[in-house]
């Protein structure tokens, strides 16, 4: 059977899917971005639940379409919770994505990312380069959550790991690479340097990823389709917001409100991907 190519017209599909199916994420996120991360879903057209006590995690993950971990804030409670959830999810079947905030920073959350994924492999791991490249094992310095290392230098550290875990792996930066366990890899290029500034961007990727995948089953496509769909919304978001006079506090509203209204031809000759094919 021919496969659609992948290209822009096939994840706006993507992005129509989670549009009309509106799947149920389950997040297990840190306390600064949760409502963000909320917000975004929601305006993507997903339904948000956050949910971290241990005693109901099986059972959202029970009436859930994804999983979404993200380590941000952790504490001994959401560390088990997310252990929880994480066998829960795929018990069922569902795509889990994790997102290792401050990997590398301290030893606690070292071991905290160690016992996940004893627990059982996500579906994809995105994070930023030195975040993947700790993950995978390799010496990086992080710098709090931000990255001290650029997308390049995190490539092959990125696909170390998807094949070592079975899984798809995302690199965030100026450009963002998506790897997956059989050696397919894709470039983004679109957003904008403005998108650091405002908490939660990064996390909020991890939770449209969760979307995606969802009503995608290829998940390295949905992860493309999901980071395609943020960073021409950023580009865009900033566009609208330098011209108004704003700064990154408007900003905040255009990306929720570009989620929102993204429209196809917007979409489509807005991105900038390149598909490498296989390694």
């Amino acid at each position: 059977m021919r496969q659609t190519p992948l290209d822009a017209t096939a994840l706006w599909a993507d992005l129509q899917a989670v549009r009309e199916h509106a799947p149920l994420v389950h997040s297990i996120t840190n306390l600064v971005v949760m409502n963000f991360n909320a917000n975004a879903l929601l305006a993507v057209g997903a339904s948000p639940v956050m949910a971290h006590a241990e005693e109901e995690v099986c059972d959202m993950v029970g009436i859930a379409q994804a999983l979404v971990l993200n380590i941000g804030t952790l504490e001994p409670a959401w560390i088990r919770a997310m252990a929880l959830a994480l066998q829960a999810a795929r018990e069922k079947g569902i795509p889990v994505v994790l997102d290792p905030v401050g990997a590398g920073a301290t030893p606690y959350r070292n071991a905290a990312l160690c016992g996940l994924l004893e627990t059982g492999a996500p579906t994809v791991v995105r994070g930023n380069a030195s975040e993947i490249m700790s993950v995978a094992g390799l010496a990086a310095v992080t710098r709090g959550v931000d990255s001290a290392a650029s997308t390049h230098e995190a490539a092959d550290a990125a696909q170390a790991l998807a094949r070592k875990l079975g899984a798809v792996v995302c690199v965030s930066g100026a450009d963002d690479l998506v790897v997956d366990a059989s050696g397919r890899r894709a470039t983004l290029s679109n957003g904008h340097p403005w998108m650091t500034r405002v908490t939660g961007v990064g996390c909020s990727a991890s939770a449209l990823v969760g979307a995606f995948a969802a009503v995608q089953p290829d998940a390295w496509r949905a992860t493309l389709a999901a980071m395609a769909c943020l960073g021409v919304v950023g580009e865009m978001a900033v566009e609208r917001t330098q011209a108004q006079g704003g700064g990154v506090g408007r900003l905040q509203i255009e990306l929720l409100d570009g989620l929102h209204l993204l429209d196809r031809d917007s979409f489509v000759t807005r991105l900038r991907m390149v598909v490498h094919g296989h390694e």
